[in-house]
């Protein structure tokens, strides 16, 4: 951009932000000098502004309010403020954004804005930790300690974060080493059994050289879902994880940051209620597991990865190489019943049957960018990307007869994929109010899927461009507006061995978003509305008829239309409220003429969900010379459409968390209640009319939940 009075170039708005703090810093420093009733009303004036947070959205340091993407970012004080310790926590209460978990440890599904995770498909929602992607969808669900910021764009964010990021991205950055000696420790216990515990400490080797960070957390819990068959739980779960980082920095120009981590769950597997088909009423009942098989399963990961930072005059170098191996296992009932209530068995031969997968996933990916610096009116990033993933996968269903094992299913696969892709993103202040962002990519996905009983082969290519557009205008220091048009793009690939492969899908995005705060920074008001097409929308289904196996398929066109609201306001320094509300507003308008199941045009696709809704409160006060917070978090979700027929609709959920601490700035306690309603709901339901194995299945929600938690901080 170019001044308009001769003054010269200021740099971008979030670093005129950052100058604009040297002026407050001597203010304050005076105000040390006045007197205690003035220092108390200035320190009073200060902590009832909002929190600044800093993101990492658009892979440069920038204030949240600069950003024009929809992004949601939680501070490490909202992380521990809101409780969170896994995935779980966090998605959501984020506008349009729903995730549940089912089926194994590591099975999860998000969706963002309408674009949902399937079973064996790539994510739609790019996971990138501490800059890493995370290149599976089994490693979206995680427990999360130790953390610096989450923060979840969303629409598609494909030219800068790739591949799969046709519905958003997850940035989870954890915390970095520090120069001082620090640490914490934590430990609770809650329902079913549930006990916890976690730490972590940092410091220097070398001061200012090399420096160190190791943190790890346990959980182990009974579980809170009973089987009504075997009188015993079916959500039992155990997780272990140590993470380490060790920052060195031989230079002012140079940093290698090296990160391991290691993370194994074991737990309750092929957990899903099975009930008779009826009617659309199947979706909300309560229904709990009845099979006579306790399904376990368990998932390993083990990442290492290398990040190259090197700065010189002209920008920063960044080479980033990961390398992830992953590993799950599950065992559980087939008929998801038992012989009492289903004799005859799901195929009328026998009261049982039983299933495996065993998923064995290396990856290996690199990453080089070139980033311009900063403060130029002319900002630019240049890069590409490398990924091969070798998945292994075997899928086993046996039907069990008295003293015989009778072979249902046993396919075996094994699959090799090299993904390339190139980006570039340039950022042009075009006047000191006004920046244009224009970025490019293309992504190539190579996939190679091998049947290693019979050594038969298939080959599939899949490539898209990406681009995207945005131009953003200041209307004052604190009000941003901006426009946008940007792609997704999700490769396609191949069903299990014998099934058709299914097509890439590509989605296109227009948006408008609004940026504020208001009132001395009290309040913030962001804002968004935007509409989407995708061509060929992935969907999951299960057919019976082809032996029990798990479908990709695609829908030829959907289009989706909604709009985000985030309100926060400081009400007093120790008062905060916050709200969200997201609507989406999805349509089925072409079909394949090869697809086989039920769907019509004009229906919602499948496990949209209508709106999510949250409201919240904390409130902190002194109590002597400690501190105590009092929290409260309602969170609706709206009616979910199951299936693209649209006759299986799950009711709005209500759910009501609470949460009380009190403590120093050296240690904390808190008691919690999630799902205090105590309302039952299906995280994942599947109709028989969508190949479920002659009844619907359901897996149940958690029941309410308390705890009490310490940590303790030096």
């Amino acid at each position: 951009m170019t001044e308009m009075h001769g003054s010269g170039y200021q740099g971008p708005r979030w670093l005129r932000a950052a100058r604009a703090a040297t002026p407050l810093a001597a203010a304050i420093a005076m105000t040390l000098g006045a007197t205690p009733a003035a220092r108390a009303q200035s320190a009073g004036a200060q902590a009832a502004t909002l929190e600044d947070i800093v993101v990492t959205a658009q892979r440069r340091e920038e204030r949240l309010q600069d950003v024009p993407v929809s992004v949601t970012a939680l501070s490490a004080a909202d992380i521990e403020a809101k409780g969170i310790g896994a995935t779980r926590d966090v998605l959501p209460s984020i506008p349009n954004v729903t995730y549940d978990e089912s089926f194994t440890v590591g099975n999860s599904f998000v969706s963002i804005r309408g674009v949902a995770q399937i079973n064996n498909a790539d994510s739609p929602v790019a996971i990138v930790v501490d800059g890493v992607p995370q290149n599976n969808q089994k490693q979206l669900k995680m427990e999360l300690f130790d953390l610096e910021r989450i923060e979840v764009l969303k629409g598609p964010q494909g030219a800068l974060y790739g591949r799969n990021a046709i519905g958003g991205a997850l940035n989870i950055v954890t915390q970095r080493p520090t120069n001082d000696f620090k640490g914490w420790v934590n430990a609770g216990y809650a329902s079913g059994e549930t006990k916890n515990a976690g730490a972590a400490i940092s410091g220097p080797i070398v001061d200012d050289k090399a420096l160190f960070r190791l943190s790890g957390a346990w959980k182990d819990s009974d579980g809170n879902v009973e089987n009504v068959f075997l009188g015993e739980n079916v959500d039992f779960y155990t997780s272990k994880d140590v993470r380490g980082r060790l920052l060195l920095m031989p230079s002012e120009a140079l940093e290698i940051d090296l990160r391991v981590a290691w993370s194994k769950l074991n737990g309750g597997a092929v957990m899903d209620a099975s009930m008779p088909p009826s009617d659309p009423a199947n979706a909300n009942r309560e229904v709990y597991p009845r099979s006579d098989i306790l399904g376990r399963s368990d998932r390993t990961i083990k990442d290492a990865t290398v990040k190259i930072d090197w700065r010189t005059g002209v920008g920063t170098l960044t080479a980033i190489t990961g390398y992830t191996d992953l590993a799950e296992d599950y065992y559980g009932d087939l008929d998801f019943c038992n012989p009492m209530d289903c004799p005859t068995g799901i195929f009328g031969l026998g009261p049982q049957a039983d299933q495996r997968q065993i998923l064995d996933v290396q990856l290996l990916s690199q990453e080089l960018r070139f980033m311009s610096p900063d403060d130029q009116p002319v900002r630019w990033i240049a890069g590409a990307f490398y990924v091969n993933t070798k998945r292994d996968l075997q899928t086993i269903g046996n039907l069990l007869l008295p003293g015989l094992v009778i072979p249902l299913i046993n396919n075996n696969e094994s699959n090799d994929n090299d993904a390339y892709s190139v980006f570039g993103q340039v950022d042009w202040d075009l006047t000191e109010k006004t920046t244009l962002s224009v970025s490019l990519r293309y992504d190539e996905d190579q996939r190679e899927q091998t049947d290693t009983g019979t050594g038969a082969k298939r080959e599939e290519s899949f490539s898209e461009t990406q681009p995207r557009v945005v131009l953003s205008h200041e209307f004052t220091d604190a009000q941003l507006g901006y426009v946008s048009y940007g792609t997704g793009f999700r490769s396609g690939g191949f069903n299990g061995i014998g099934g058709r492969p299914f097509e890439a899908e590509t989605l296109k995005n227009v948006e408008v978003g609004w940026k504020s705060e208001w009132l001395d920074r009290r309040l913030r008001v962001n804002a968004a509305l935007f509409h989407s097409r995708s061509d060929e929308y992935q969907f999951f289904y299960v057919d019976i008829n082809a032996g029990g196996a798990q479908v990709i398929d695609n829908l030829k066109e959907v289009e989706f239309t909604g709009g985000e609201l985030e309100v926060q306001a400081q009400l007093t320094a120790g008062w905060q409220v916050y709200g969200a509300l997201g609507v989406l507003d999805s349509e089925i308008k072409a079909l394949d003429p090869t697809l086989t199941v039920p769907a019509a045009t004009g229906n919602r696709t499948p496990k949209t969900q209508k709106s999510n809704f949250s409201l919240g409160t904390e409130y902190e006060f002194p109590i002597g010379s400690l501190t105590a917070r009092l929290r409260a978090d309602f969170n609706r979700m709206g009616k979910r459409y199951w299936h693209p027929d649209n006759l299986d609709v799950r009711d709005p959920v209500d759910l009501l968390d609470l949460r009380a601490s009190i403590g120093s700035d050296r240690w904390t306690v808190t008691v919690w209640g999630r799902n205090v309603l105590d309302e039952f709901y299906w995280q994942d339901f599947n109709s028989v009319r969508f190949g479920a194995p002659g009844i619907d299945l359901g897996s149940p929600s958690q029941p309410d939940t308390y705890g009490i938690d310490f940590k303790y901080s030096f």
